[in-house]
């Protein structure tokens, strides 16, 4: 297949991307709130607004009030000034443009954006062998924690996640992301035995600080058959029934198999259960909730804050044939951070077609003019297309590949893991020539399609959309953009803004639209890149870069908080040692 050397042109992506904004893709909005009231209930993963964006998850909106679009562009006479490194240019209205000499890269005032982020929906089917004891990497969730017993009692087999109960013990398995806040979430759950002696139950966990602190919705099988469903809270290692014991059913046999789901917005909890269906039909009772509470209407202080998801087992005291528990699905249909990461600026990042030569010429003149008023997309509108719920475009011209819409790092692996290696081409699944002459003529593996690991997004962004050349290897001369984050961190075009060996860089040079650089934190090698995005509403330094926990391009703190300005226990604040300006 013949591919082109040029990346898709601004024109096409525009076009694209005006199409798709027409319908749900980029709408202008108004300004978001730092925080907002709880959404309704959902019934549908679409249906839950994000914290802080109301009423959308999309990555990236743009203020229709910012008088920005009121005024003409630029605003009178351009001026320019010498600053270290480069030129500064300003119209009435202030400093309209910065160039660094040696570098592609211009920052511009714009009109007024954010870009924010909020929890993509997980499925956890357990079809995986982990390397070790335990659950292992869940898809997009993270690694699965697990508190009381032995690391032999957590294990994943043939399609199922199980735990080995002890009578009058509780265990539980924990997602890493304590920043839920509502959440519509489901698990369906099964017993190898009937119980004898006492009860056996397996709780779907929401809002948990930790095992003391969590709402649970416990699905219990009775020595008699019986199933029900308890909801509870547990405050300070102390449990209250906030809806009793329903029954849902009777004549449990042993691996019958039981549905239970969650949904919580803001202090309103409701769970309900329901058989699994052995027919394949979706049979959940959509519009029947066996409970329905507010925790507690007269008592707020009492209701839990943001926490993980997750299961918990128990085997009552007493209990003297103690059934093995499993779990075949866990689902986050939808959820809302309470408190999504928020960058809010008016700096838009241009590349120009040359490296800028220290030199204001009529060429470099024409050239800022023409972006003072241009807001086709930019490298942070590209860079948001990639993060959860952006939509996807195609381009004709090539073929009718996906070349923007959320993307993923890697499939997982026969155990769970992702793996490093898809480039920007491969997340479009099309052999590529580069302009550095190089060439990948065979049809890329399926498994890397509509994914892009660190490199490949910082690729994808800087070289096919926005037309840095790229390449393949290191190149000496540093015309091209290499594949890997060691060799992007070593000889990318542009130049280096900061550097340091064996501690983080100063950042007082730092610039939105910089390429971040950071180090192993077991071998020393750079093996990690994104893009700084800006300050957040907590006055934090963010970046965006593709990762494995979270699978894909993520701005938010799966995984590892994305600030670089943070504490030492901040693994990307900790092990940041290149900044680039390409």
């Amino acid at each position: 297949m013949s591919t082109p050397r040029l990346p898709l042109s601004r024109r096409a992506a525009l076009s694209a991307l005006a199409a798709a904004a027409a319908g749900t893709a980029l709408p202008l909005a108004a300004a978001p709130a730092a925080r907002a009231s709880a959404p309704a209930a959902p019934a549908a993963p679409s249906a839950v607004p994000g914290p802080g964006v109301p009423g959308t998850r999309l990555p990236m909106l743009v203020d229709p009030t910012d008088p920005w679009h009121f005024a003409p562009h630029p605003a009178g006479a351009l001026t320019t000034r010498a600053v270290p490194g480069g030129l500064e240019v300003s119209d009435g209205a202030g400093v309209l443009a910065t160039l660094t000499t040696g570098a592609r890269t211009v920052t511009l005032r714009g009109p007024r954006r954010w870009f924010t982020e909020q929890k993509k929906p997980v499925l956890d089917a357990f079809h995986r062998t982990p390397p070790g004891a335990g659950w292992g990497m869940s898809p997009g969730g993270g690694a699965w924690s697990h508190h009381n017993g032995a690391d032999a009692d957590y294990f994943v087999e043939s399609g199922r996640a199980a735990i080995t109960l002890a009578p009058g013990r509780s265990r539980y398995s924990l997602l890493p992301d304590r920043a839920i806040g509502d959440v519509h979430a489901a698990a369906r759950f099964s017993f190898d035995r009937l119980p004898s002696g006492a009860p056996a139950s397996l709780g779907l966990v929401f809002a948990a600080q930790d095992v003391n602190n969590h709402y649970r919705a416990r699905l219990v099988v009775t020595p008699a058959g019986e199933v029900q469903l308890v909801l509870e809270k547990e405050l300070a290692d102390t449990s209250t029934t906030l809806g009793p014991p329903v029954t849902v059913g009777t004549g449990f046999r042993p691996f019958d198999h039981w549905w239970v789901r969650v949904d919580r917005a803001g202090d309103l909890l409701r769970a309900r259960a329901w058989r699994h269906a052995t027919t394949g039909v979706d049979d959940e009772p959509v519009n029947l909730w066996h409970h329905r509470v507010r925790d507690p209407e007269d008592a707020p202080d009492a209701v839990l804050g943001p926490g993980r998801v997750g299961v918990r087992g128990l085997a009552s005291t007493g209990a003297t044939v103690v059934p093995q528990a499993r779990v075949y699905d866990f689902r986050i249909d939808a959820a809302a951070w309470a408190d999504p990461p928020v960058v809010t600026h008016s700096t838009w990042v241009r590349v120009l077609p040359e490296p800028f030569e220290g030199t204001w010429t009529s060429a470099v003149e024409q050239r800022v003019r023409a972006w003072a008023g241009d807001t086709s997309p930019d490298a942070l509108a590209y860079s948001s297309m990639y993060r959860p719920f952006a939509p996807a475009v195609t381009d004709p011209a090539l073929g009718g590949a996906q070349v923007l819409g959320a993307s993923g790092y890697s499939a997982p692996d026969d155990a769970g893991l992702r793996e490093v290696g898809a480039d920007f081409h491969e997340y479009m699944g099309l052999p590529w020539t580069f302009p550095s002459g190089e060439s990948v003529t065979a049809v890329p593996d399926p498994k890397w399609k509509g994914n892009l690991d660190c490199s490949g997004f910082v690729r994808m962004v800087y070289g096919h959309h926005l037309g840095v050349p790229l390449g393949i290897a290191a190149d000496a001369e540093r015309r091209y953009l290499p594949r890997t984050s060691q060799r992007q961190a070593a000889s990318s075009p542009g130049v280096v803004v900061a550097r340091a060996d064996d501690a983080p860089p100063p950042l007082d040079g730092l610039r939105v639209g910089d390429v971040l650089f950071w180090n192993d934190p077991d071998d020393g090698a750079v093996s990690h890149t994104g893009i700084y995005l800006g300050v957040d509403q907590h006055g934090r330094k963010r970046f965006v870069s593709s990762r494995k926990t979270p699978d894909g391009p993520t701005m938010a703190d799966l995984g590892g908080r994305s600030v670089i300005d943070g504490t030492a226990s901040d693994l990307y604040t900790d092990k940041l040692r290149v900044i680039r300006r390409f």
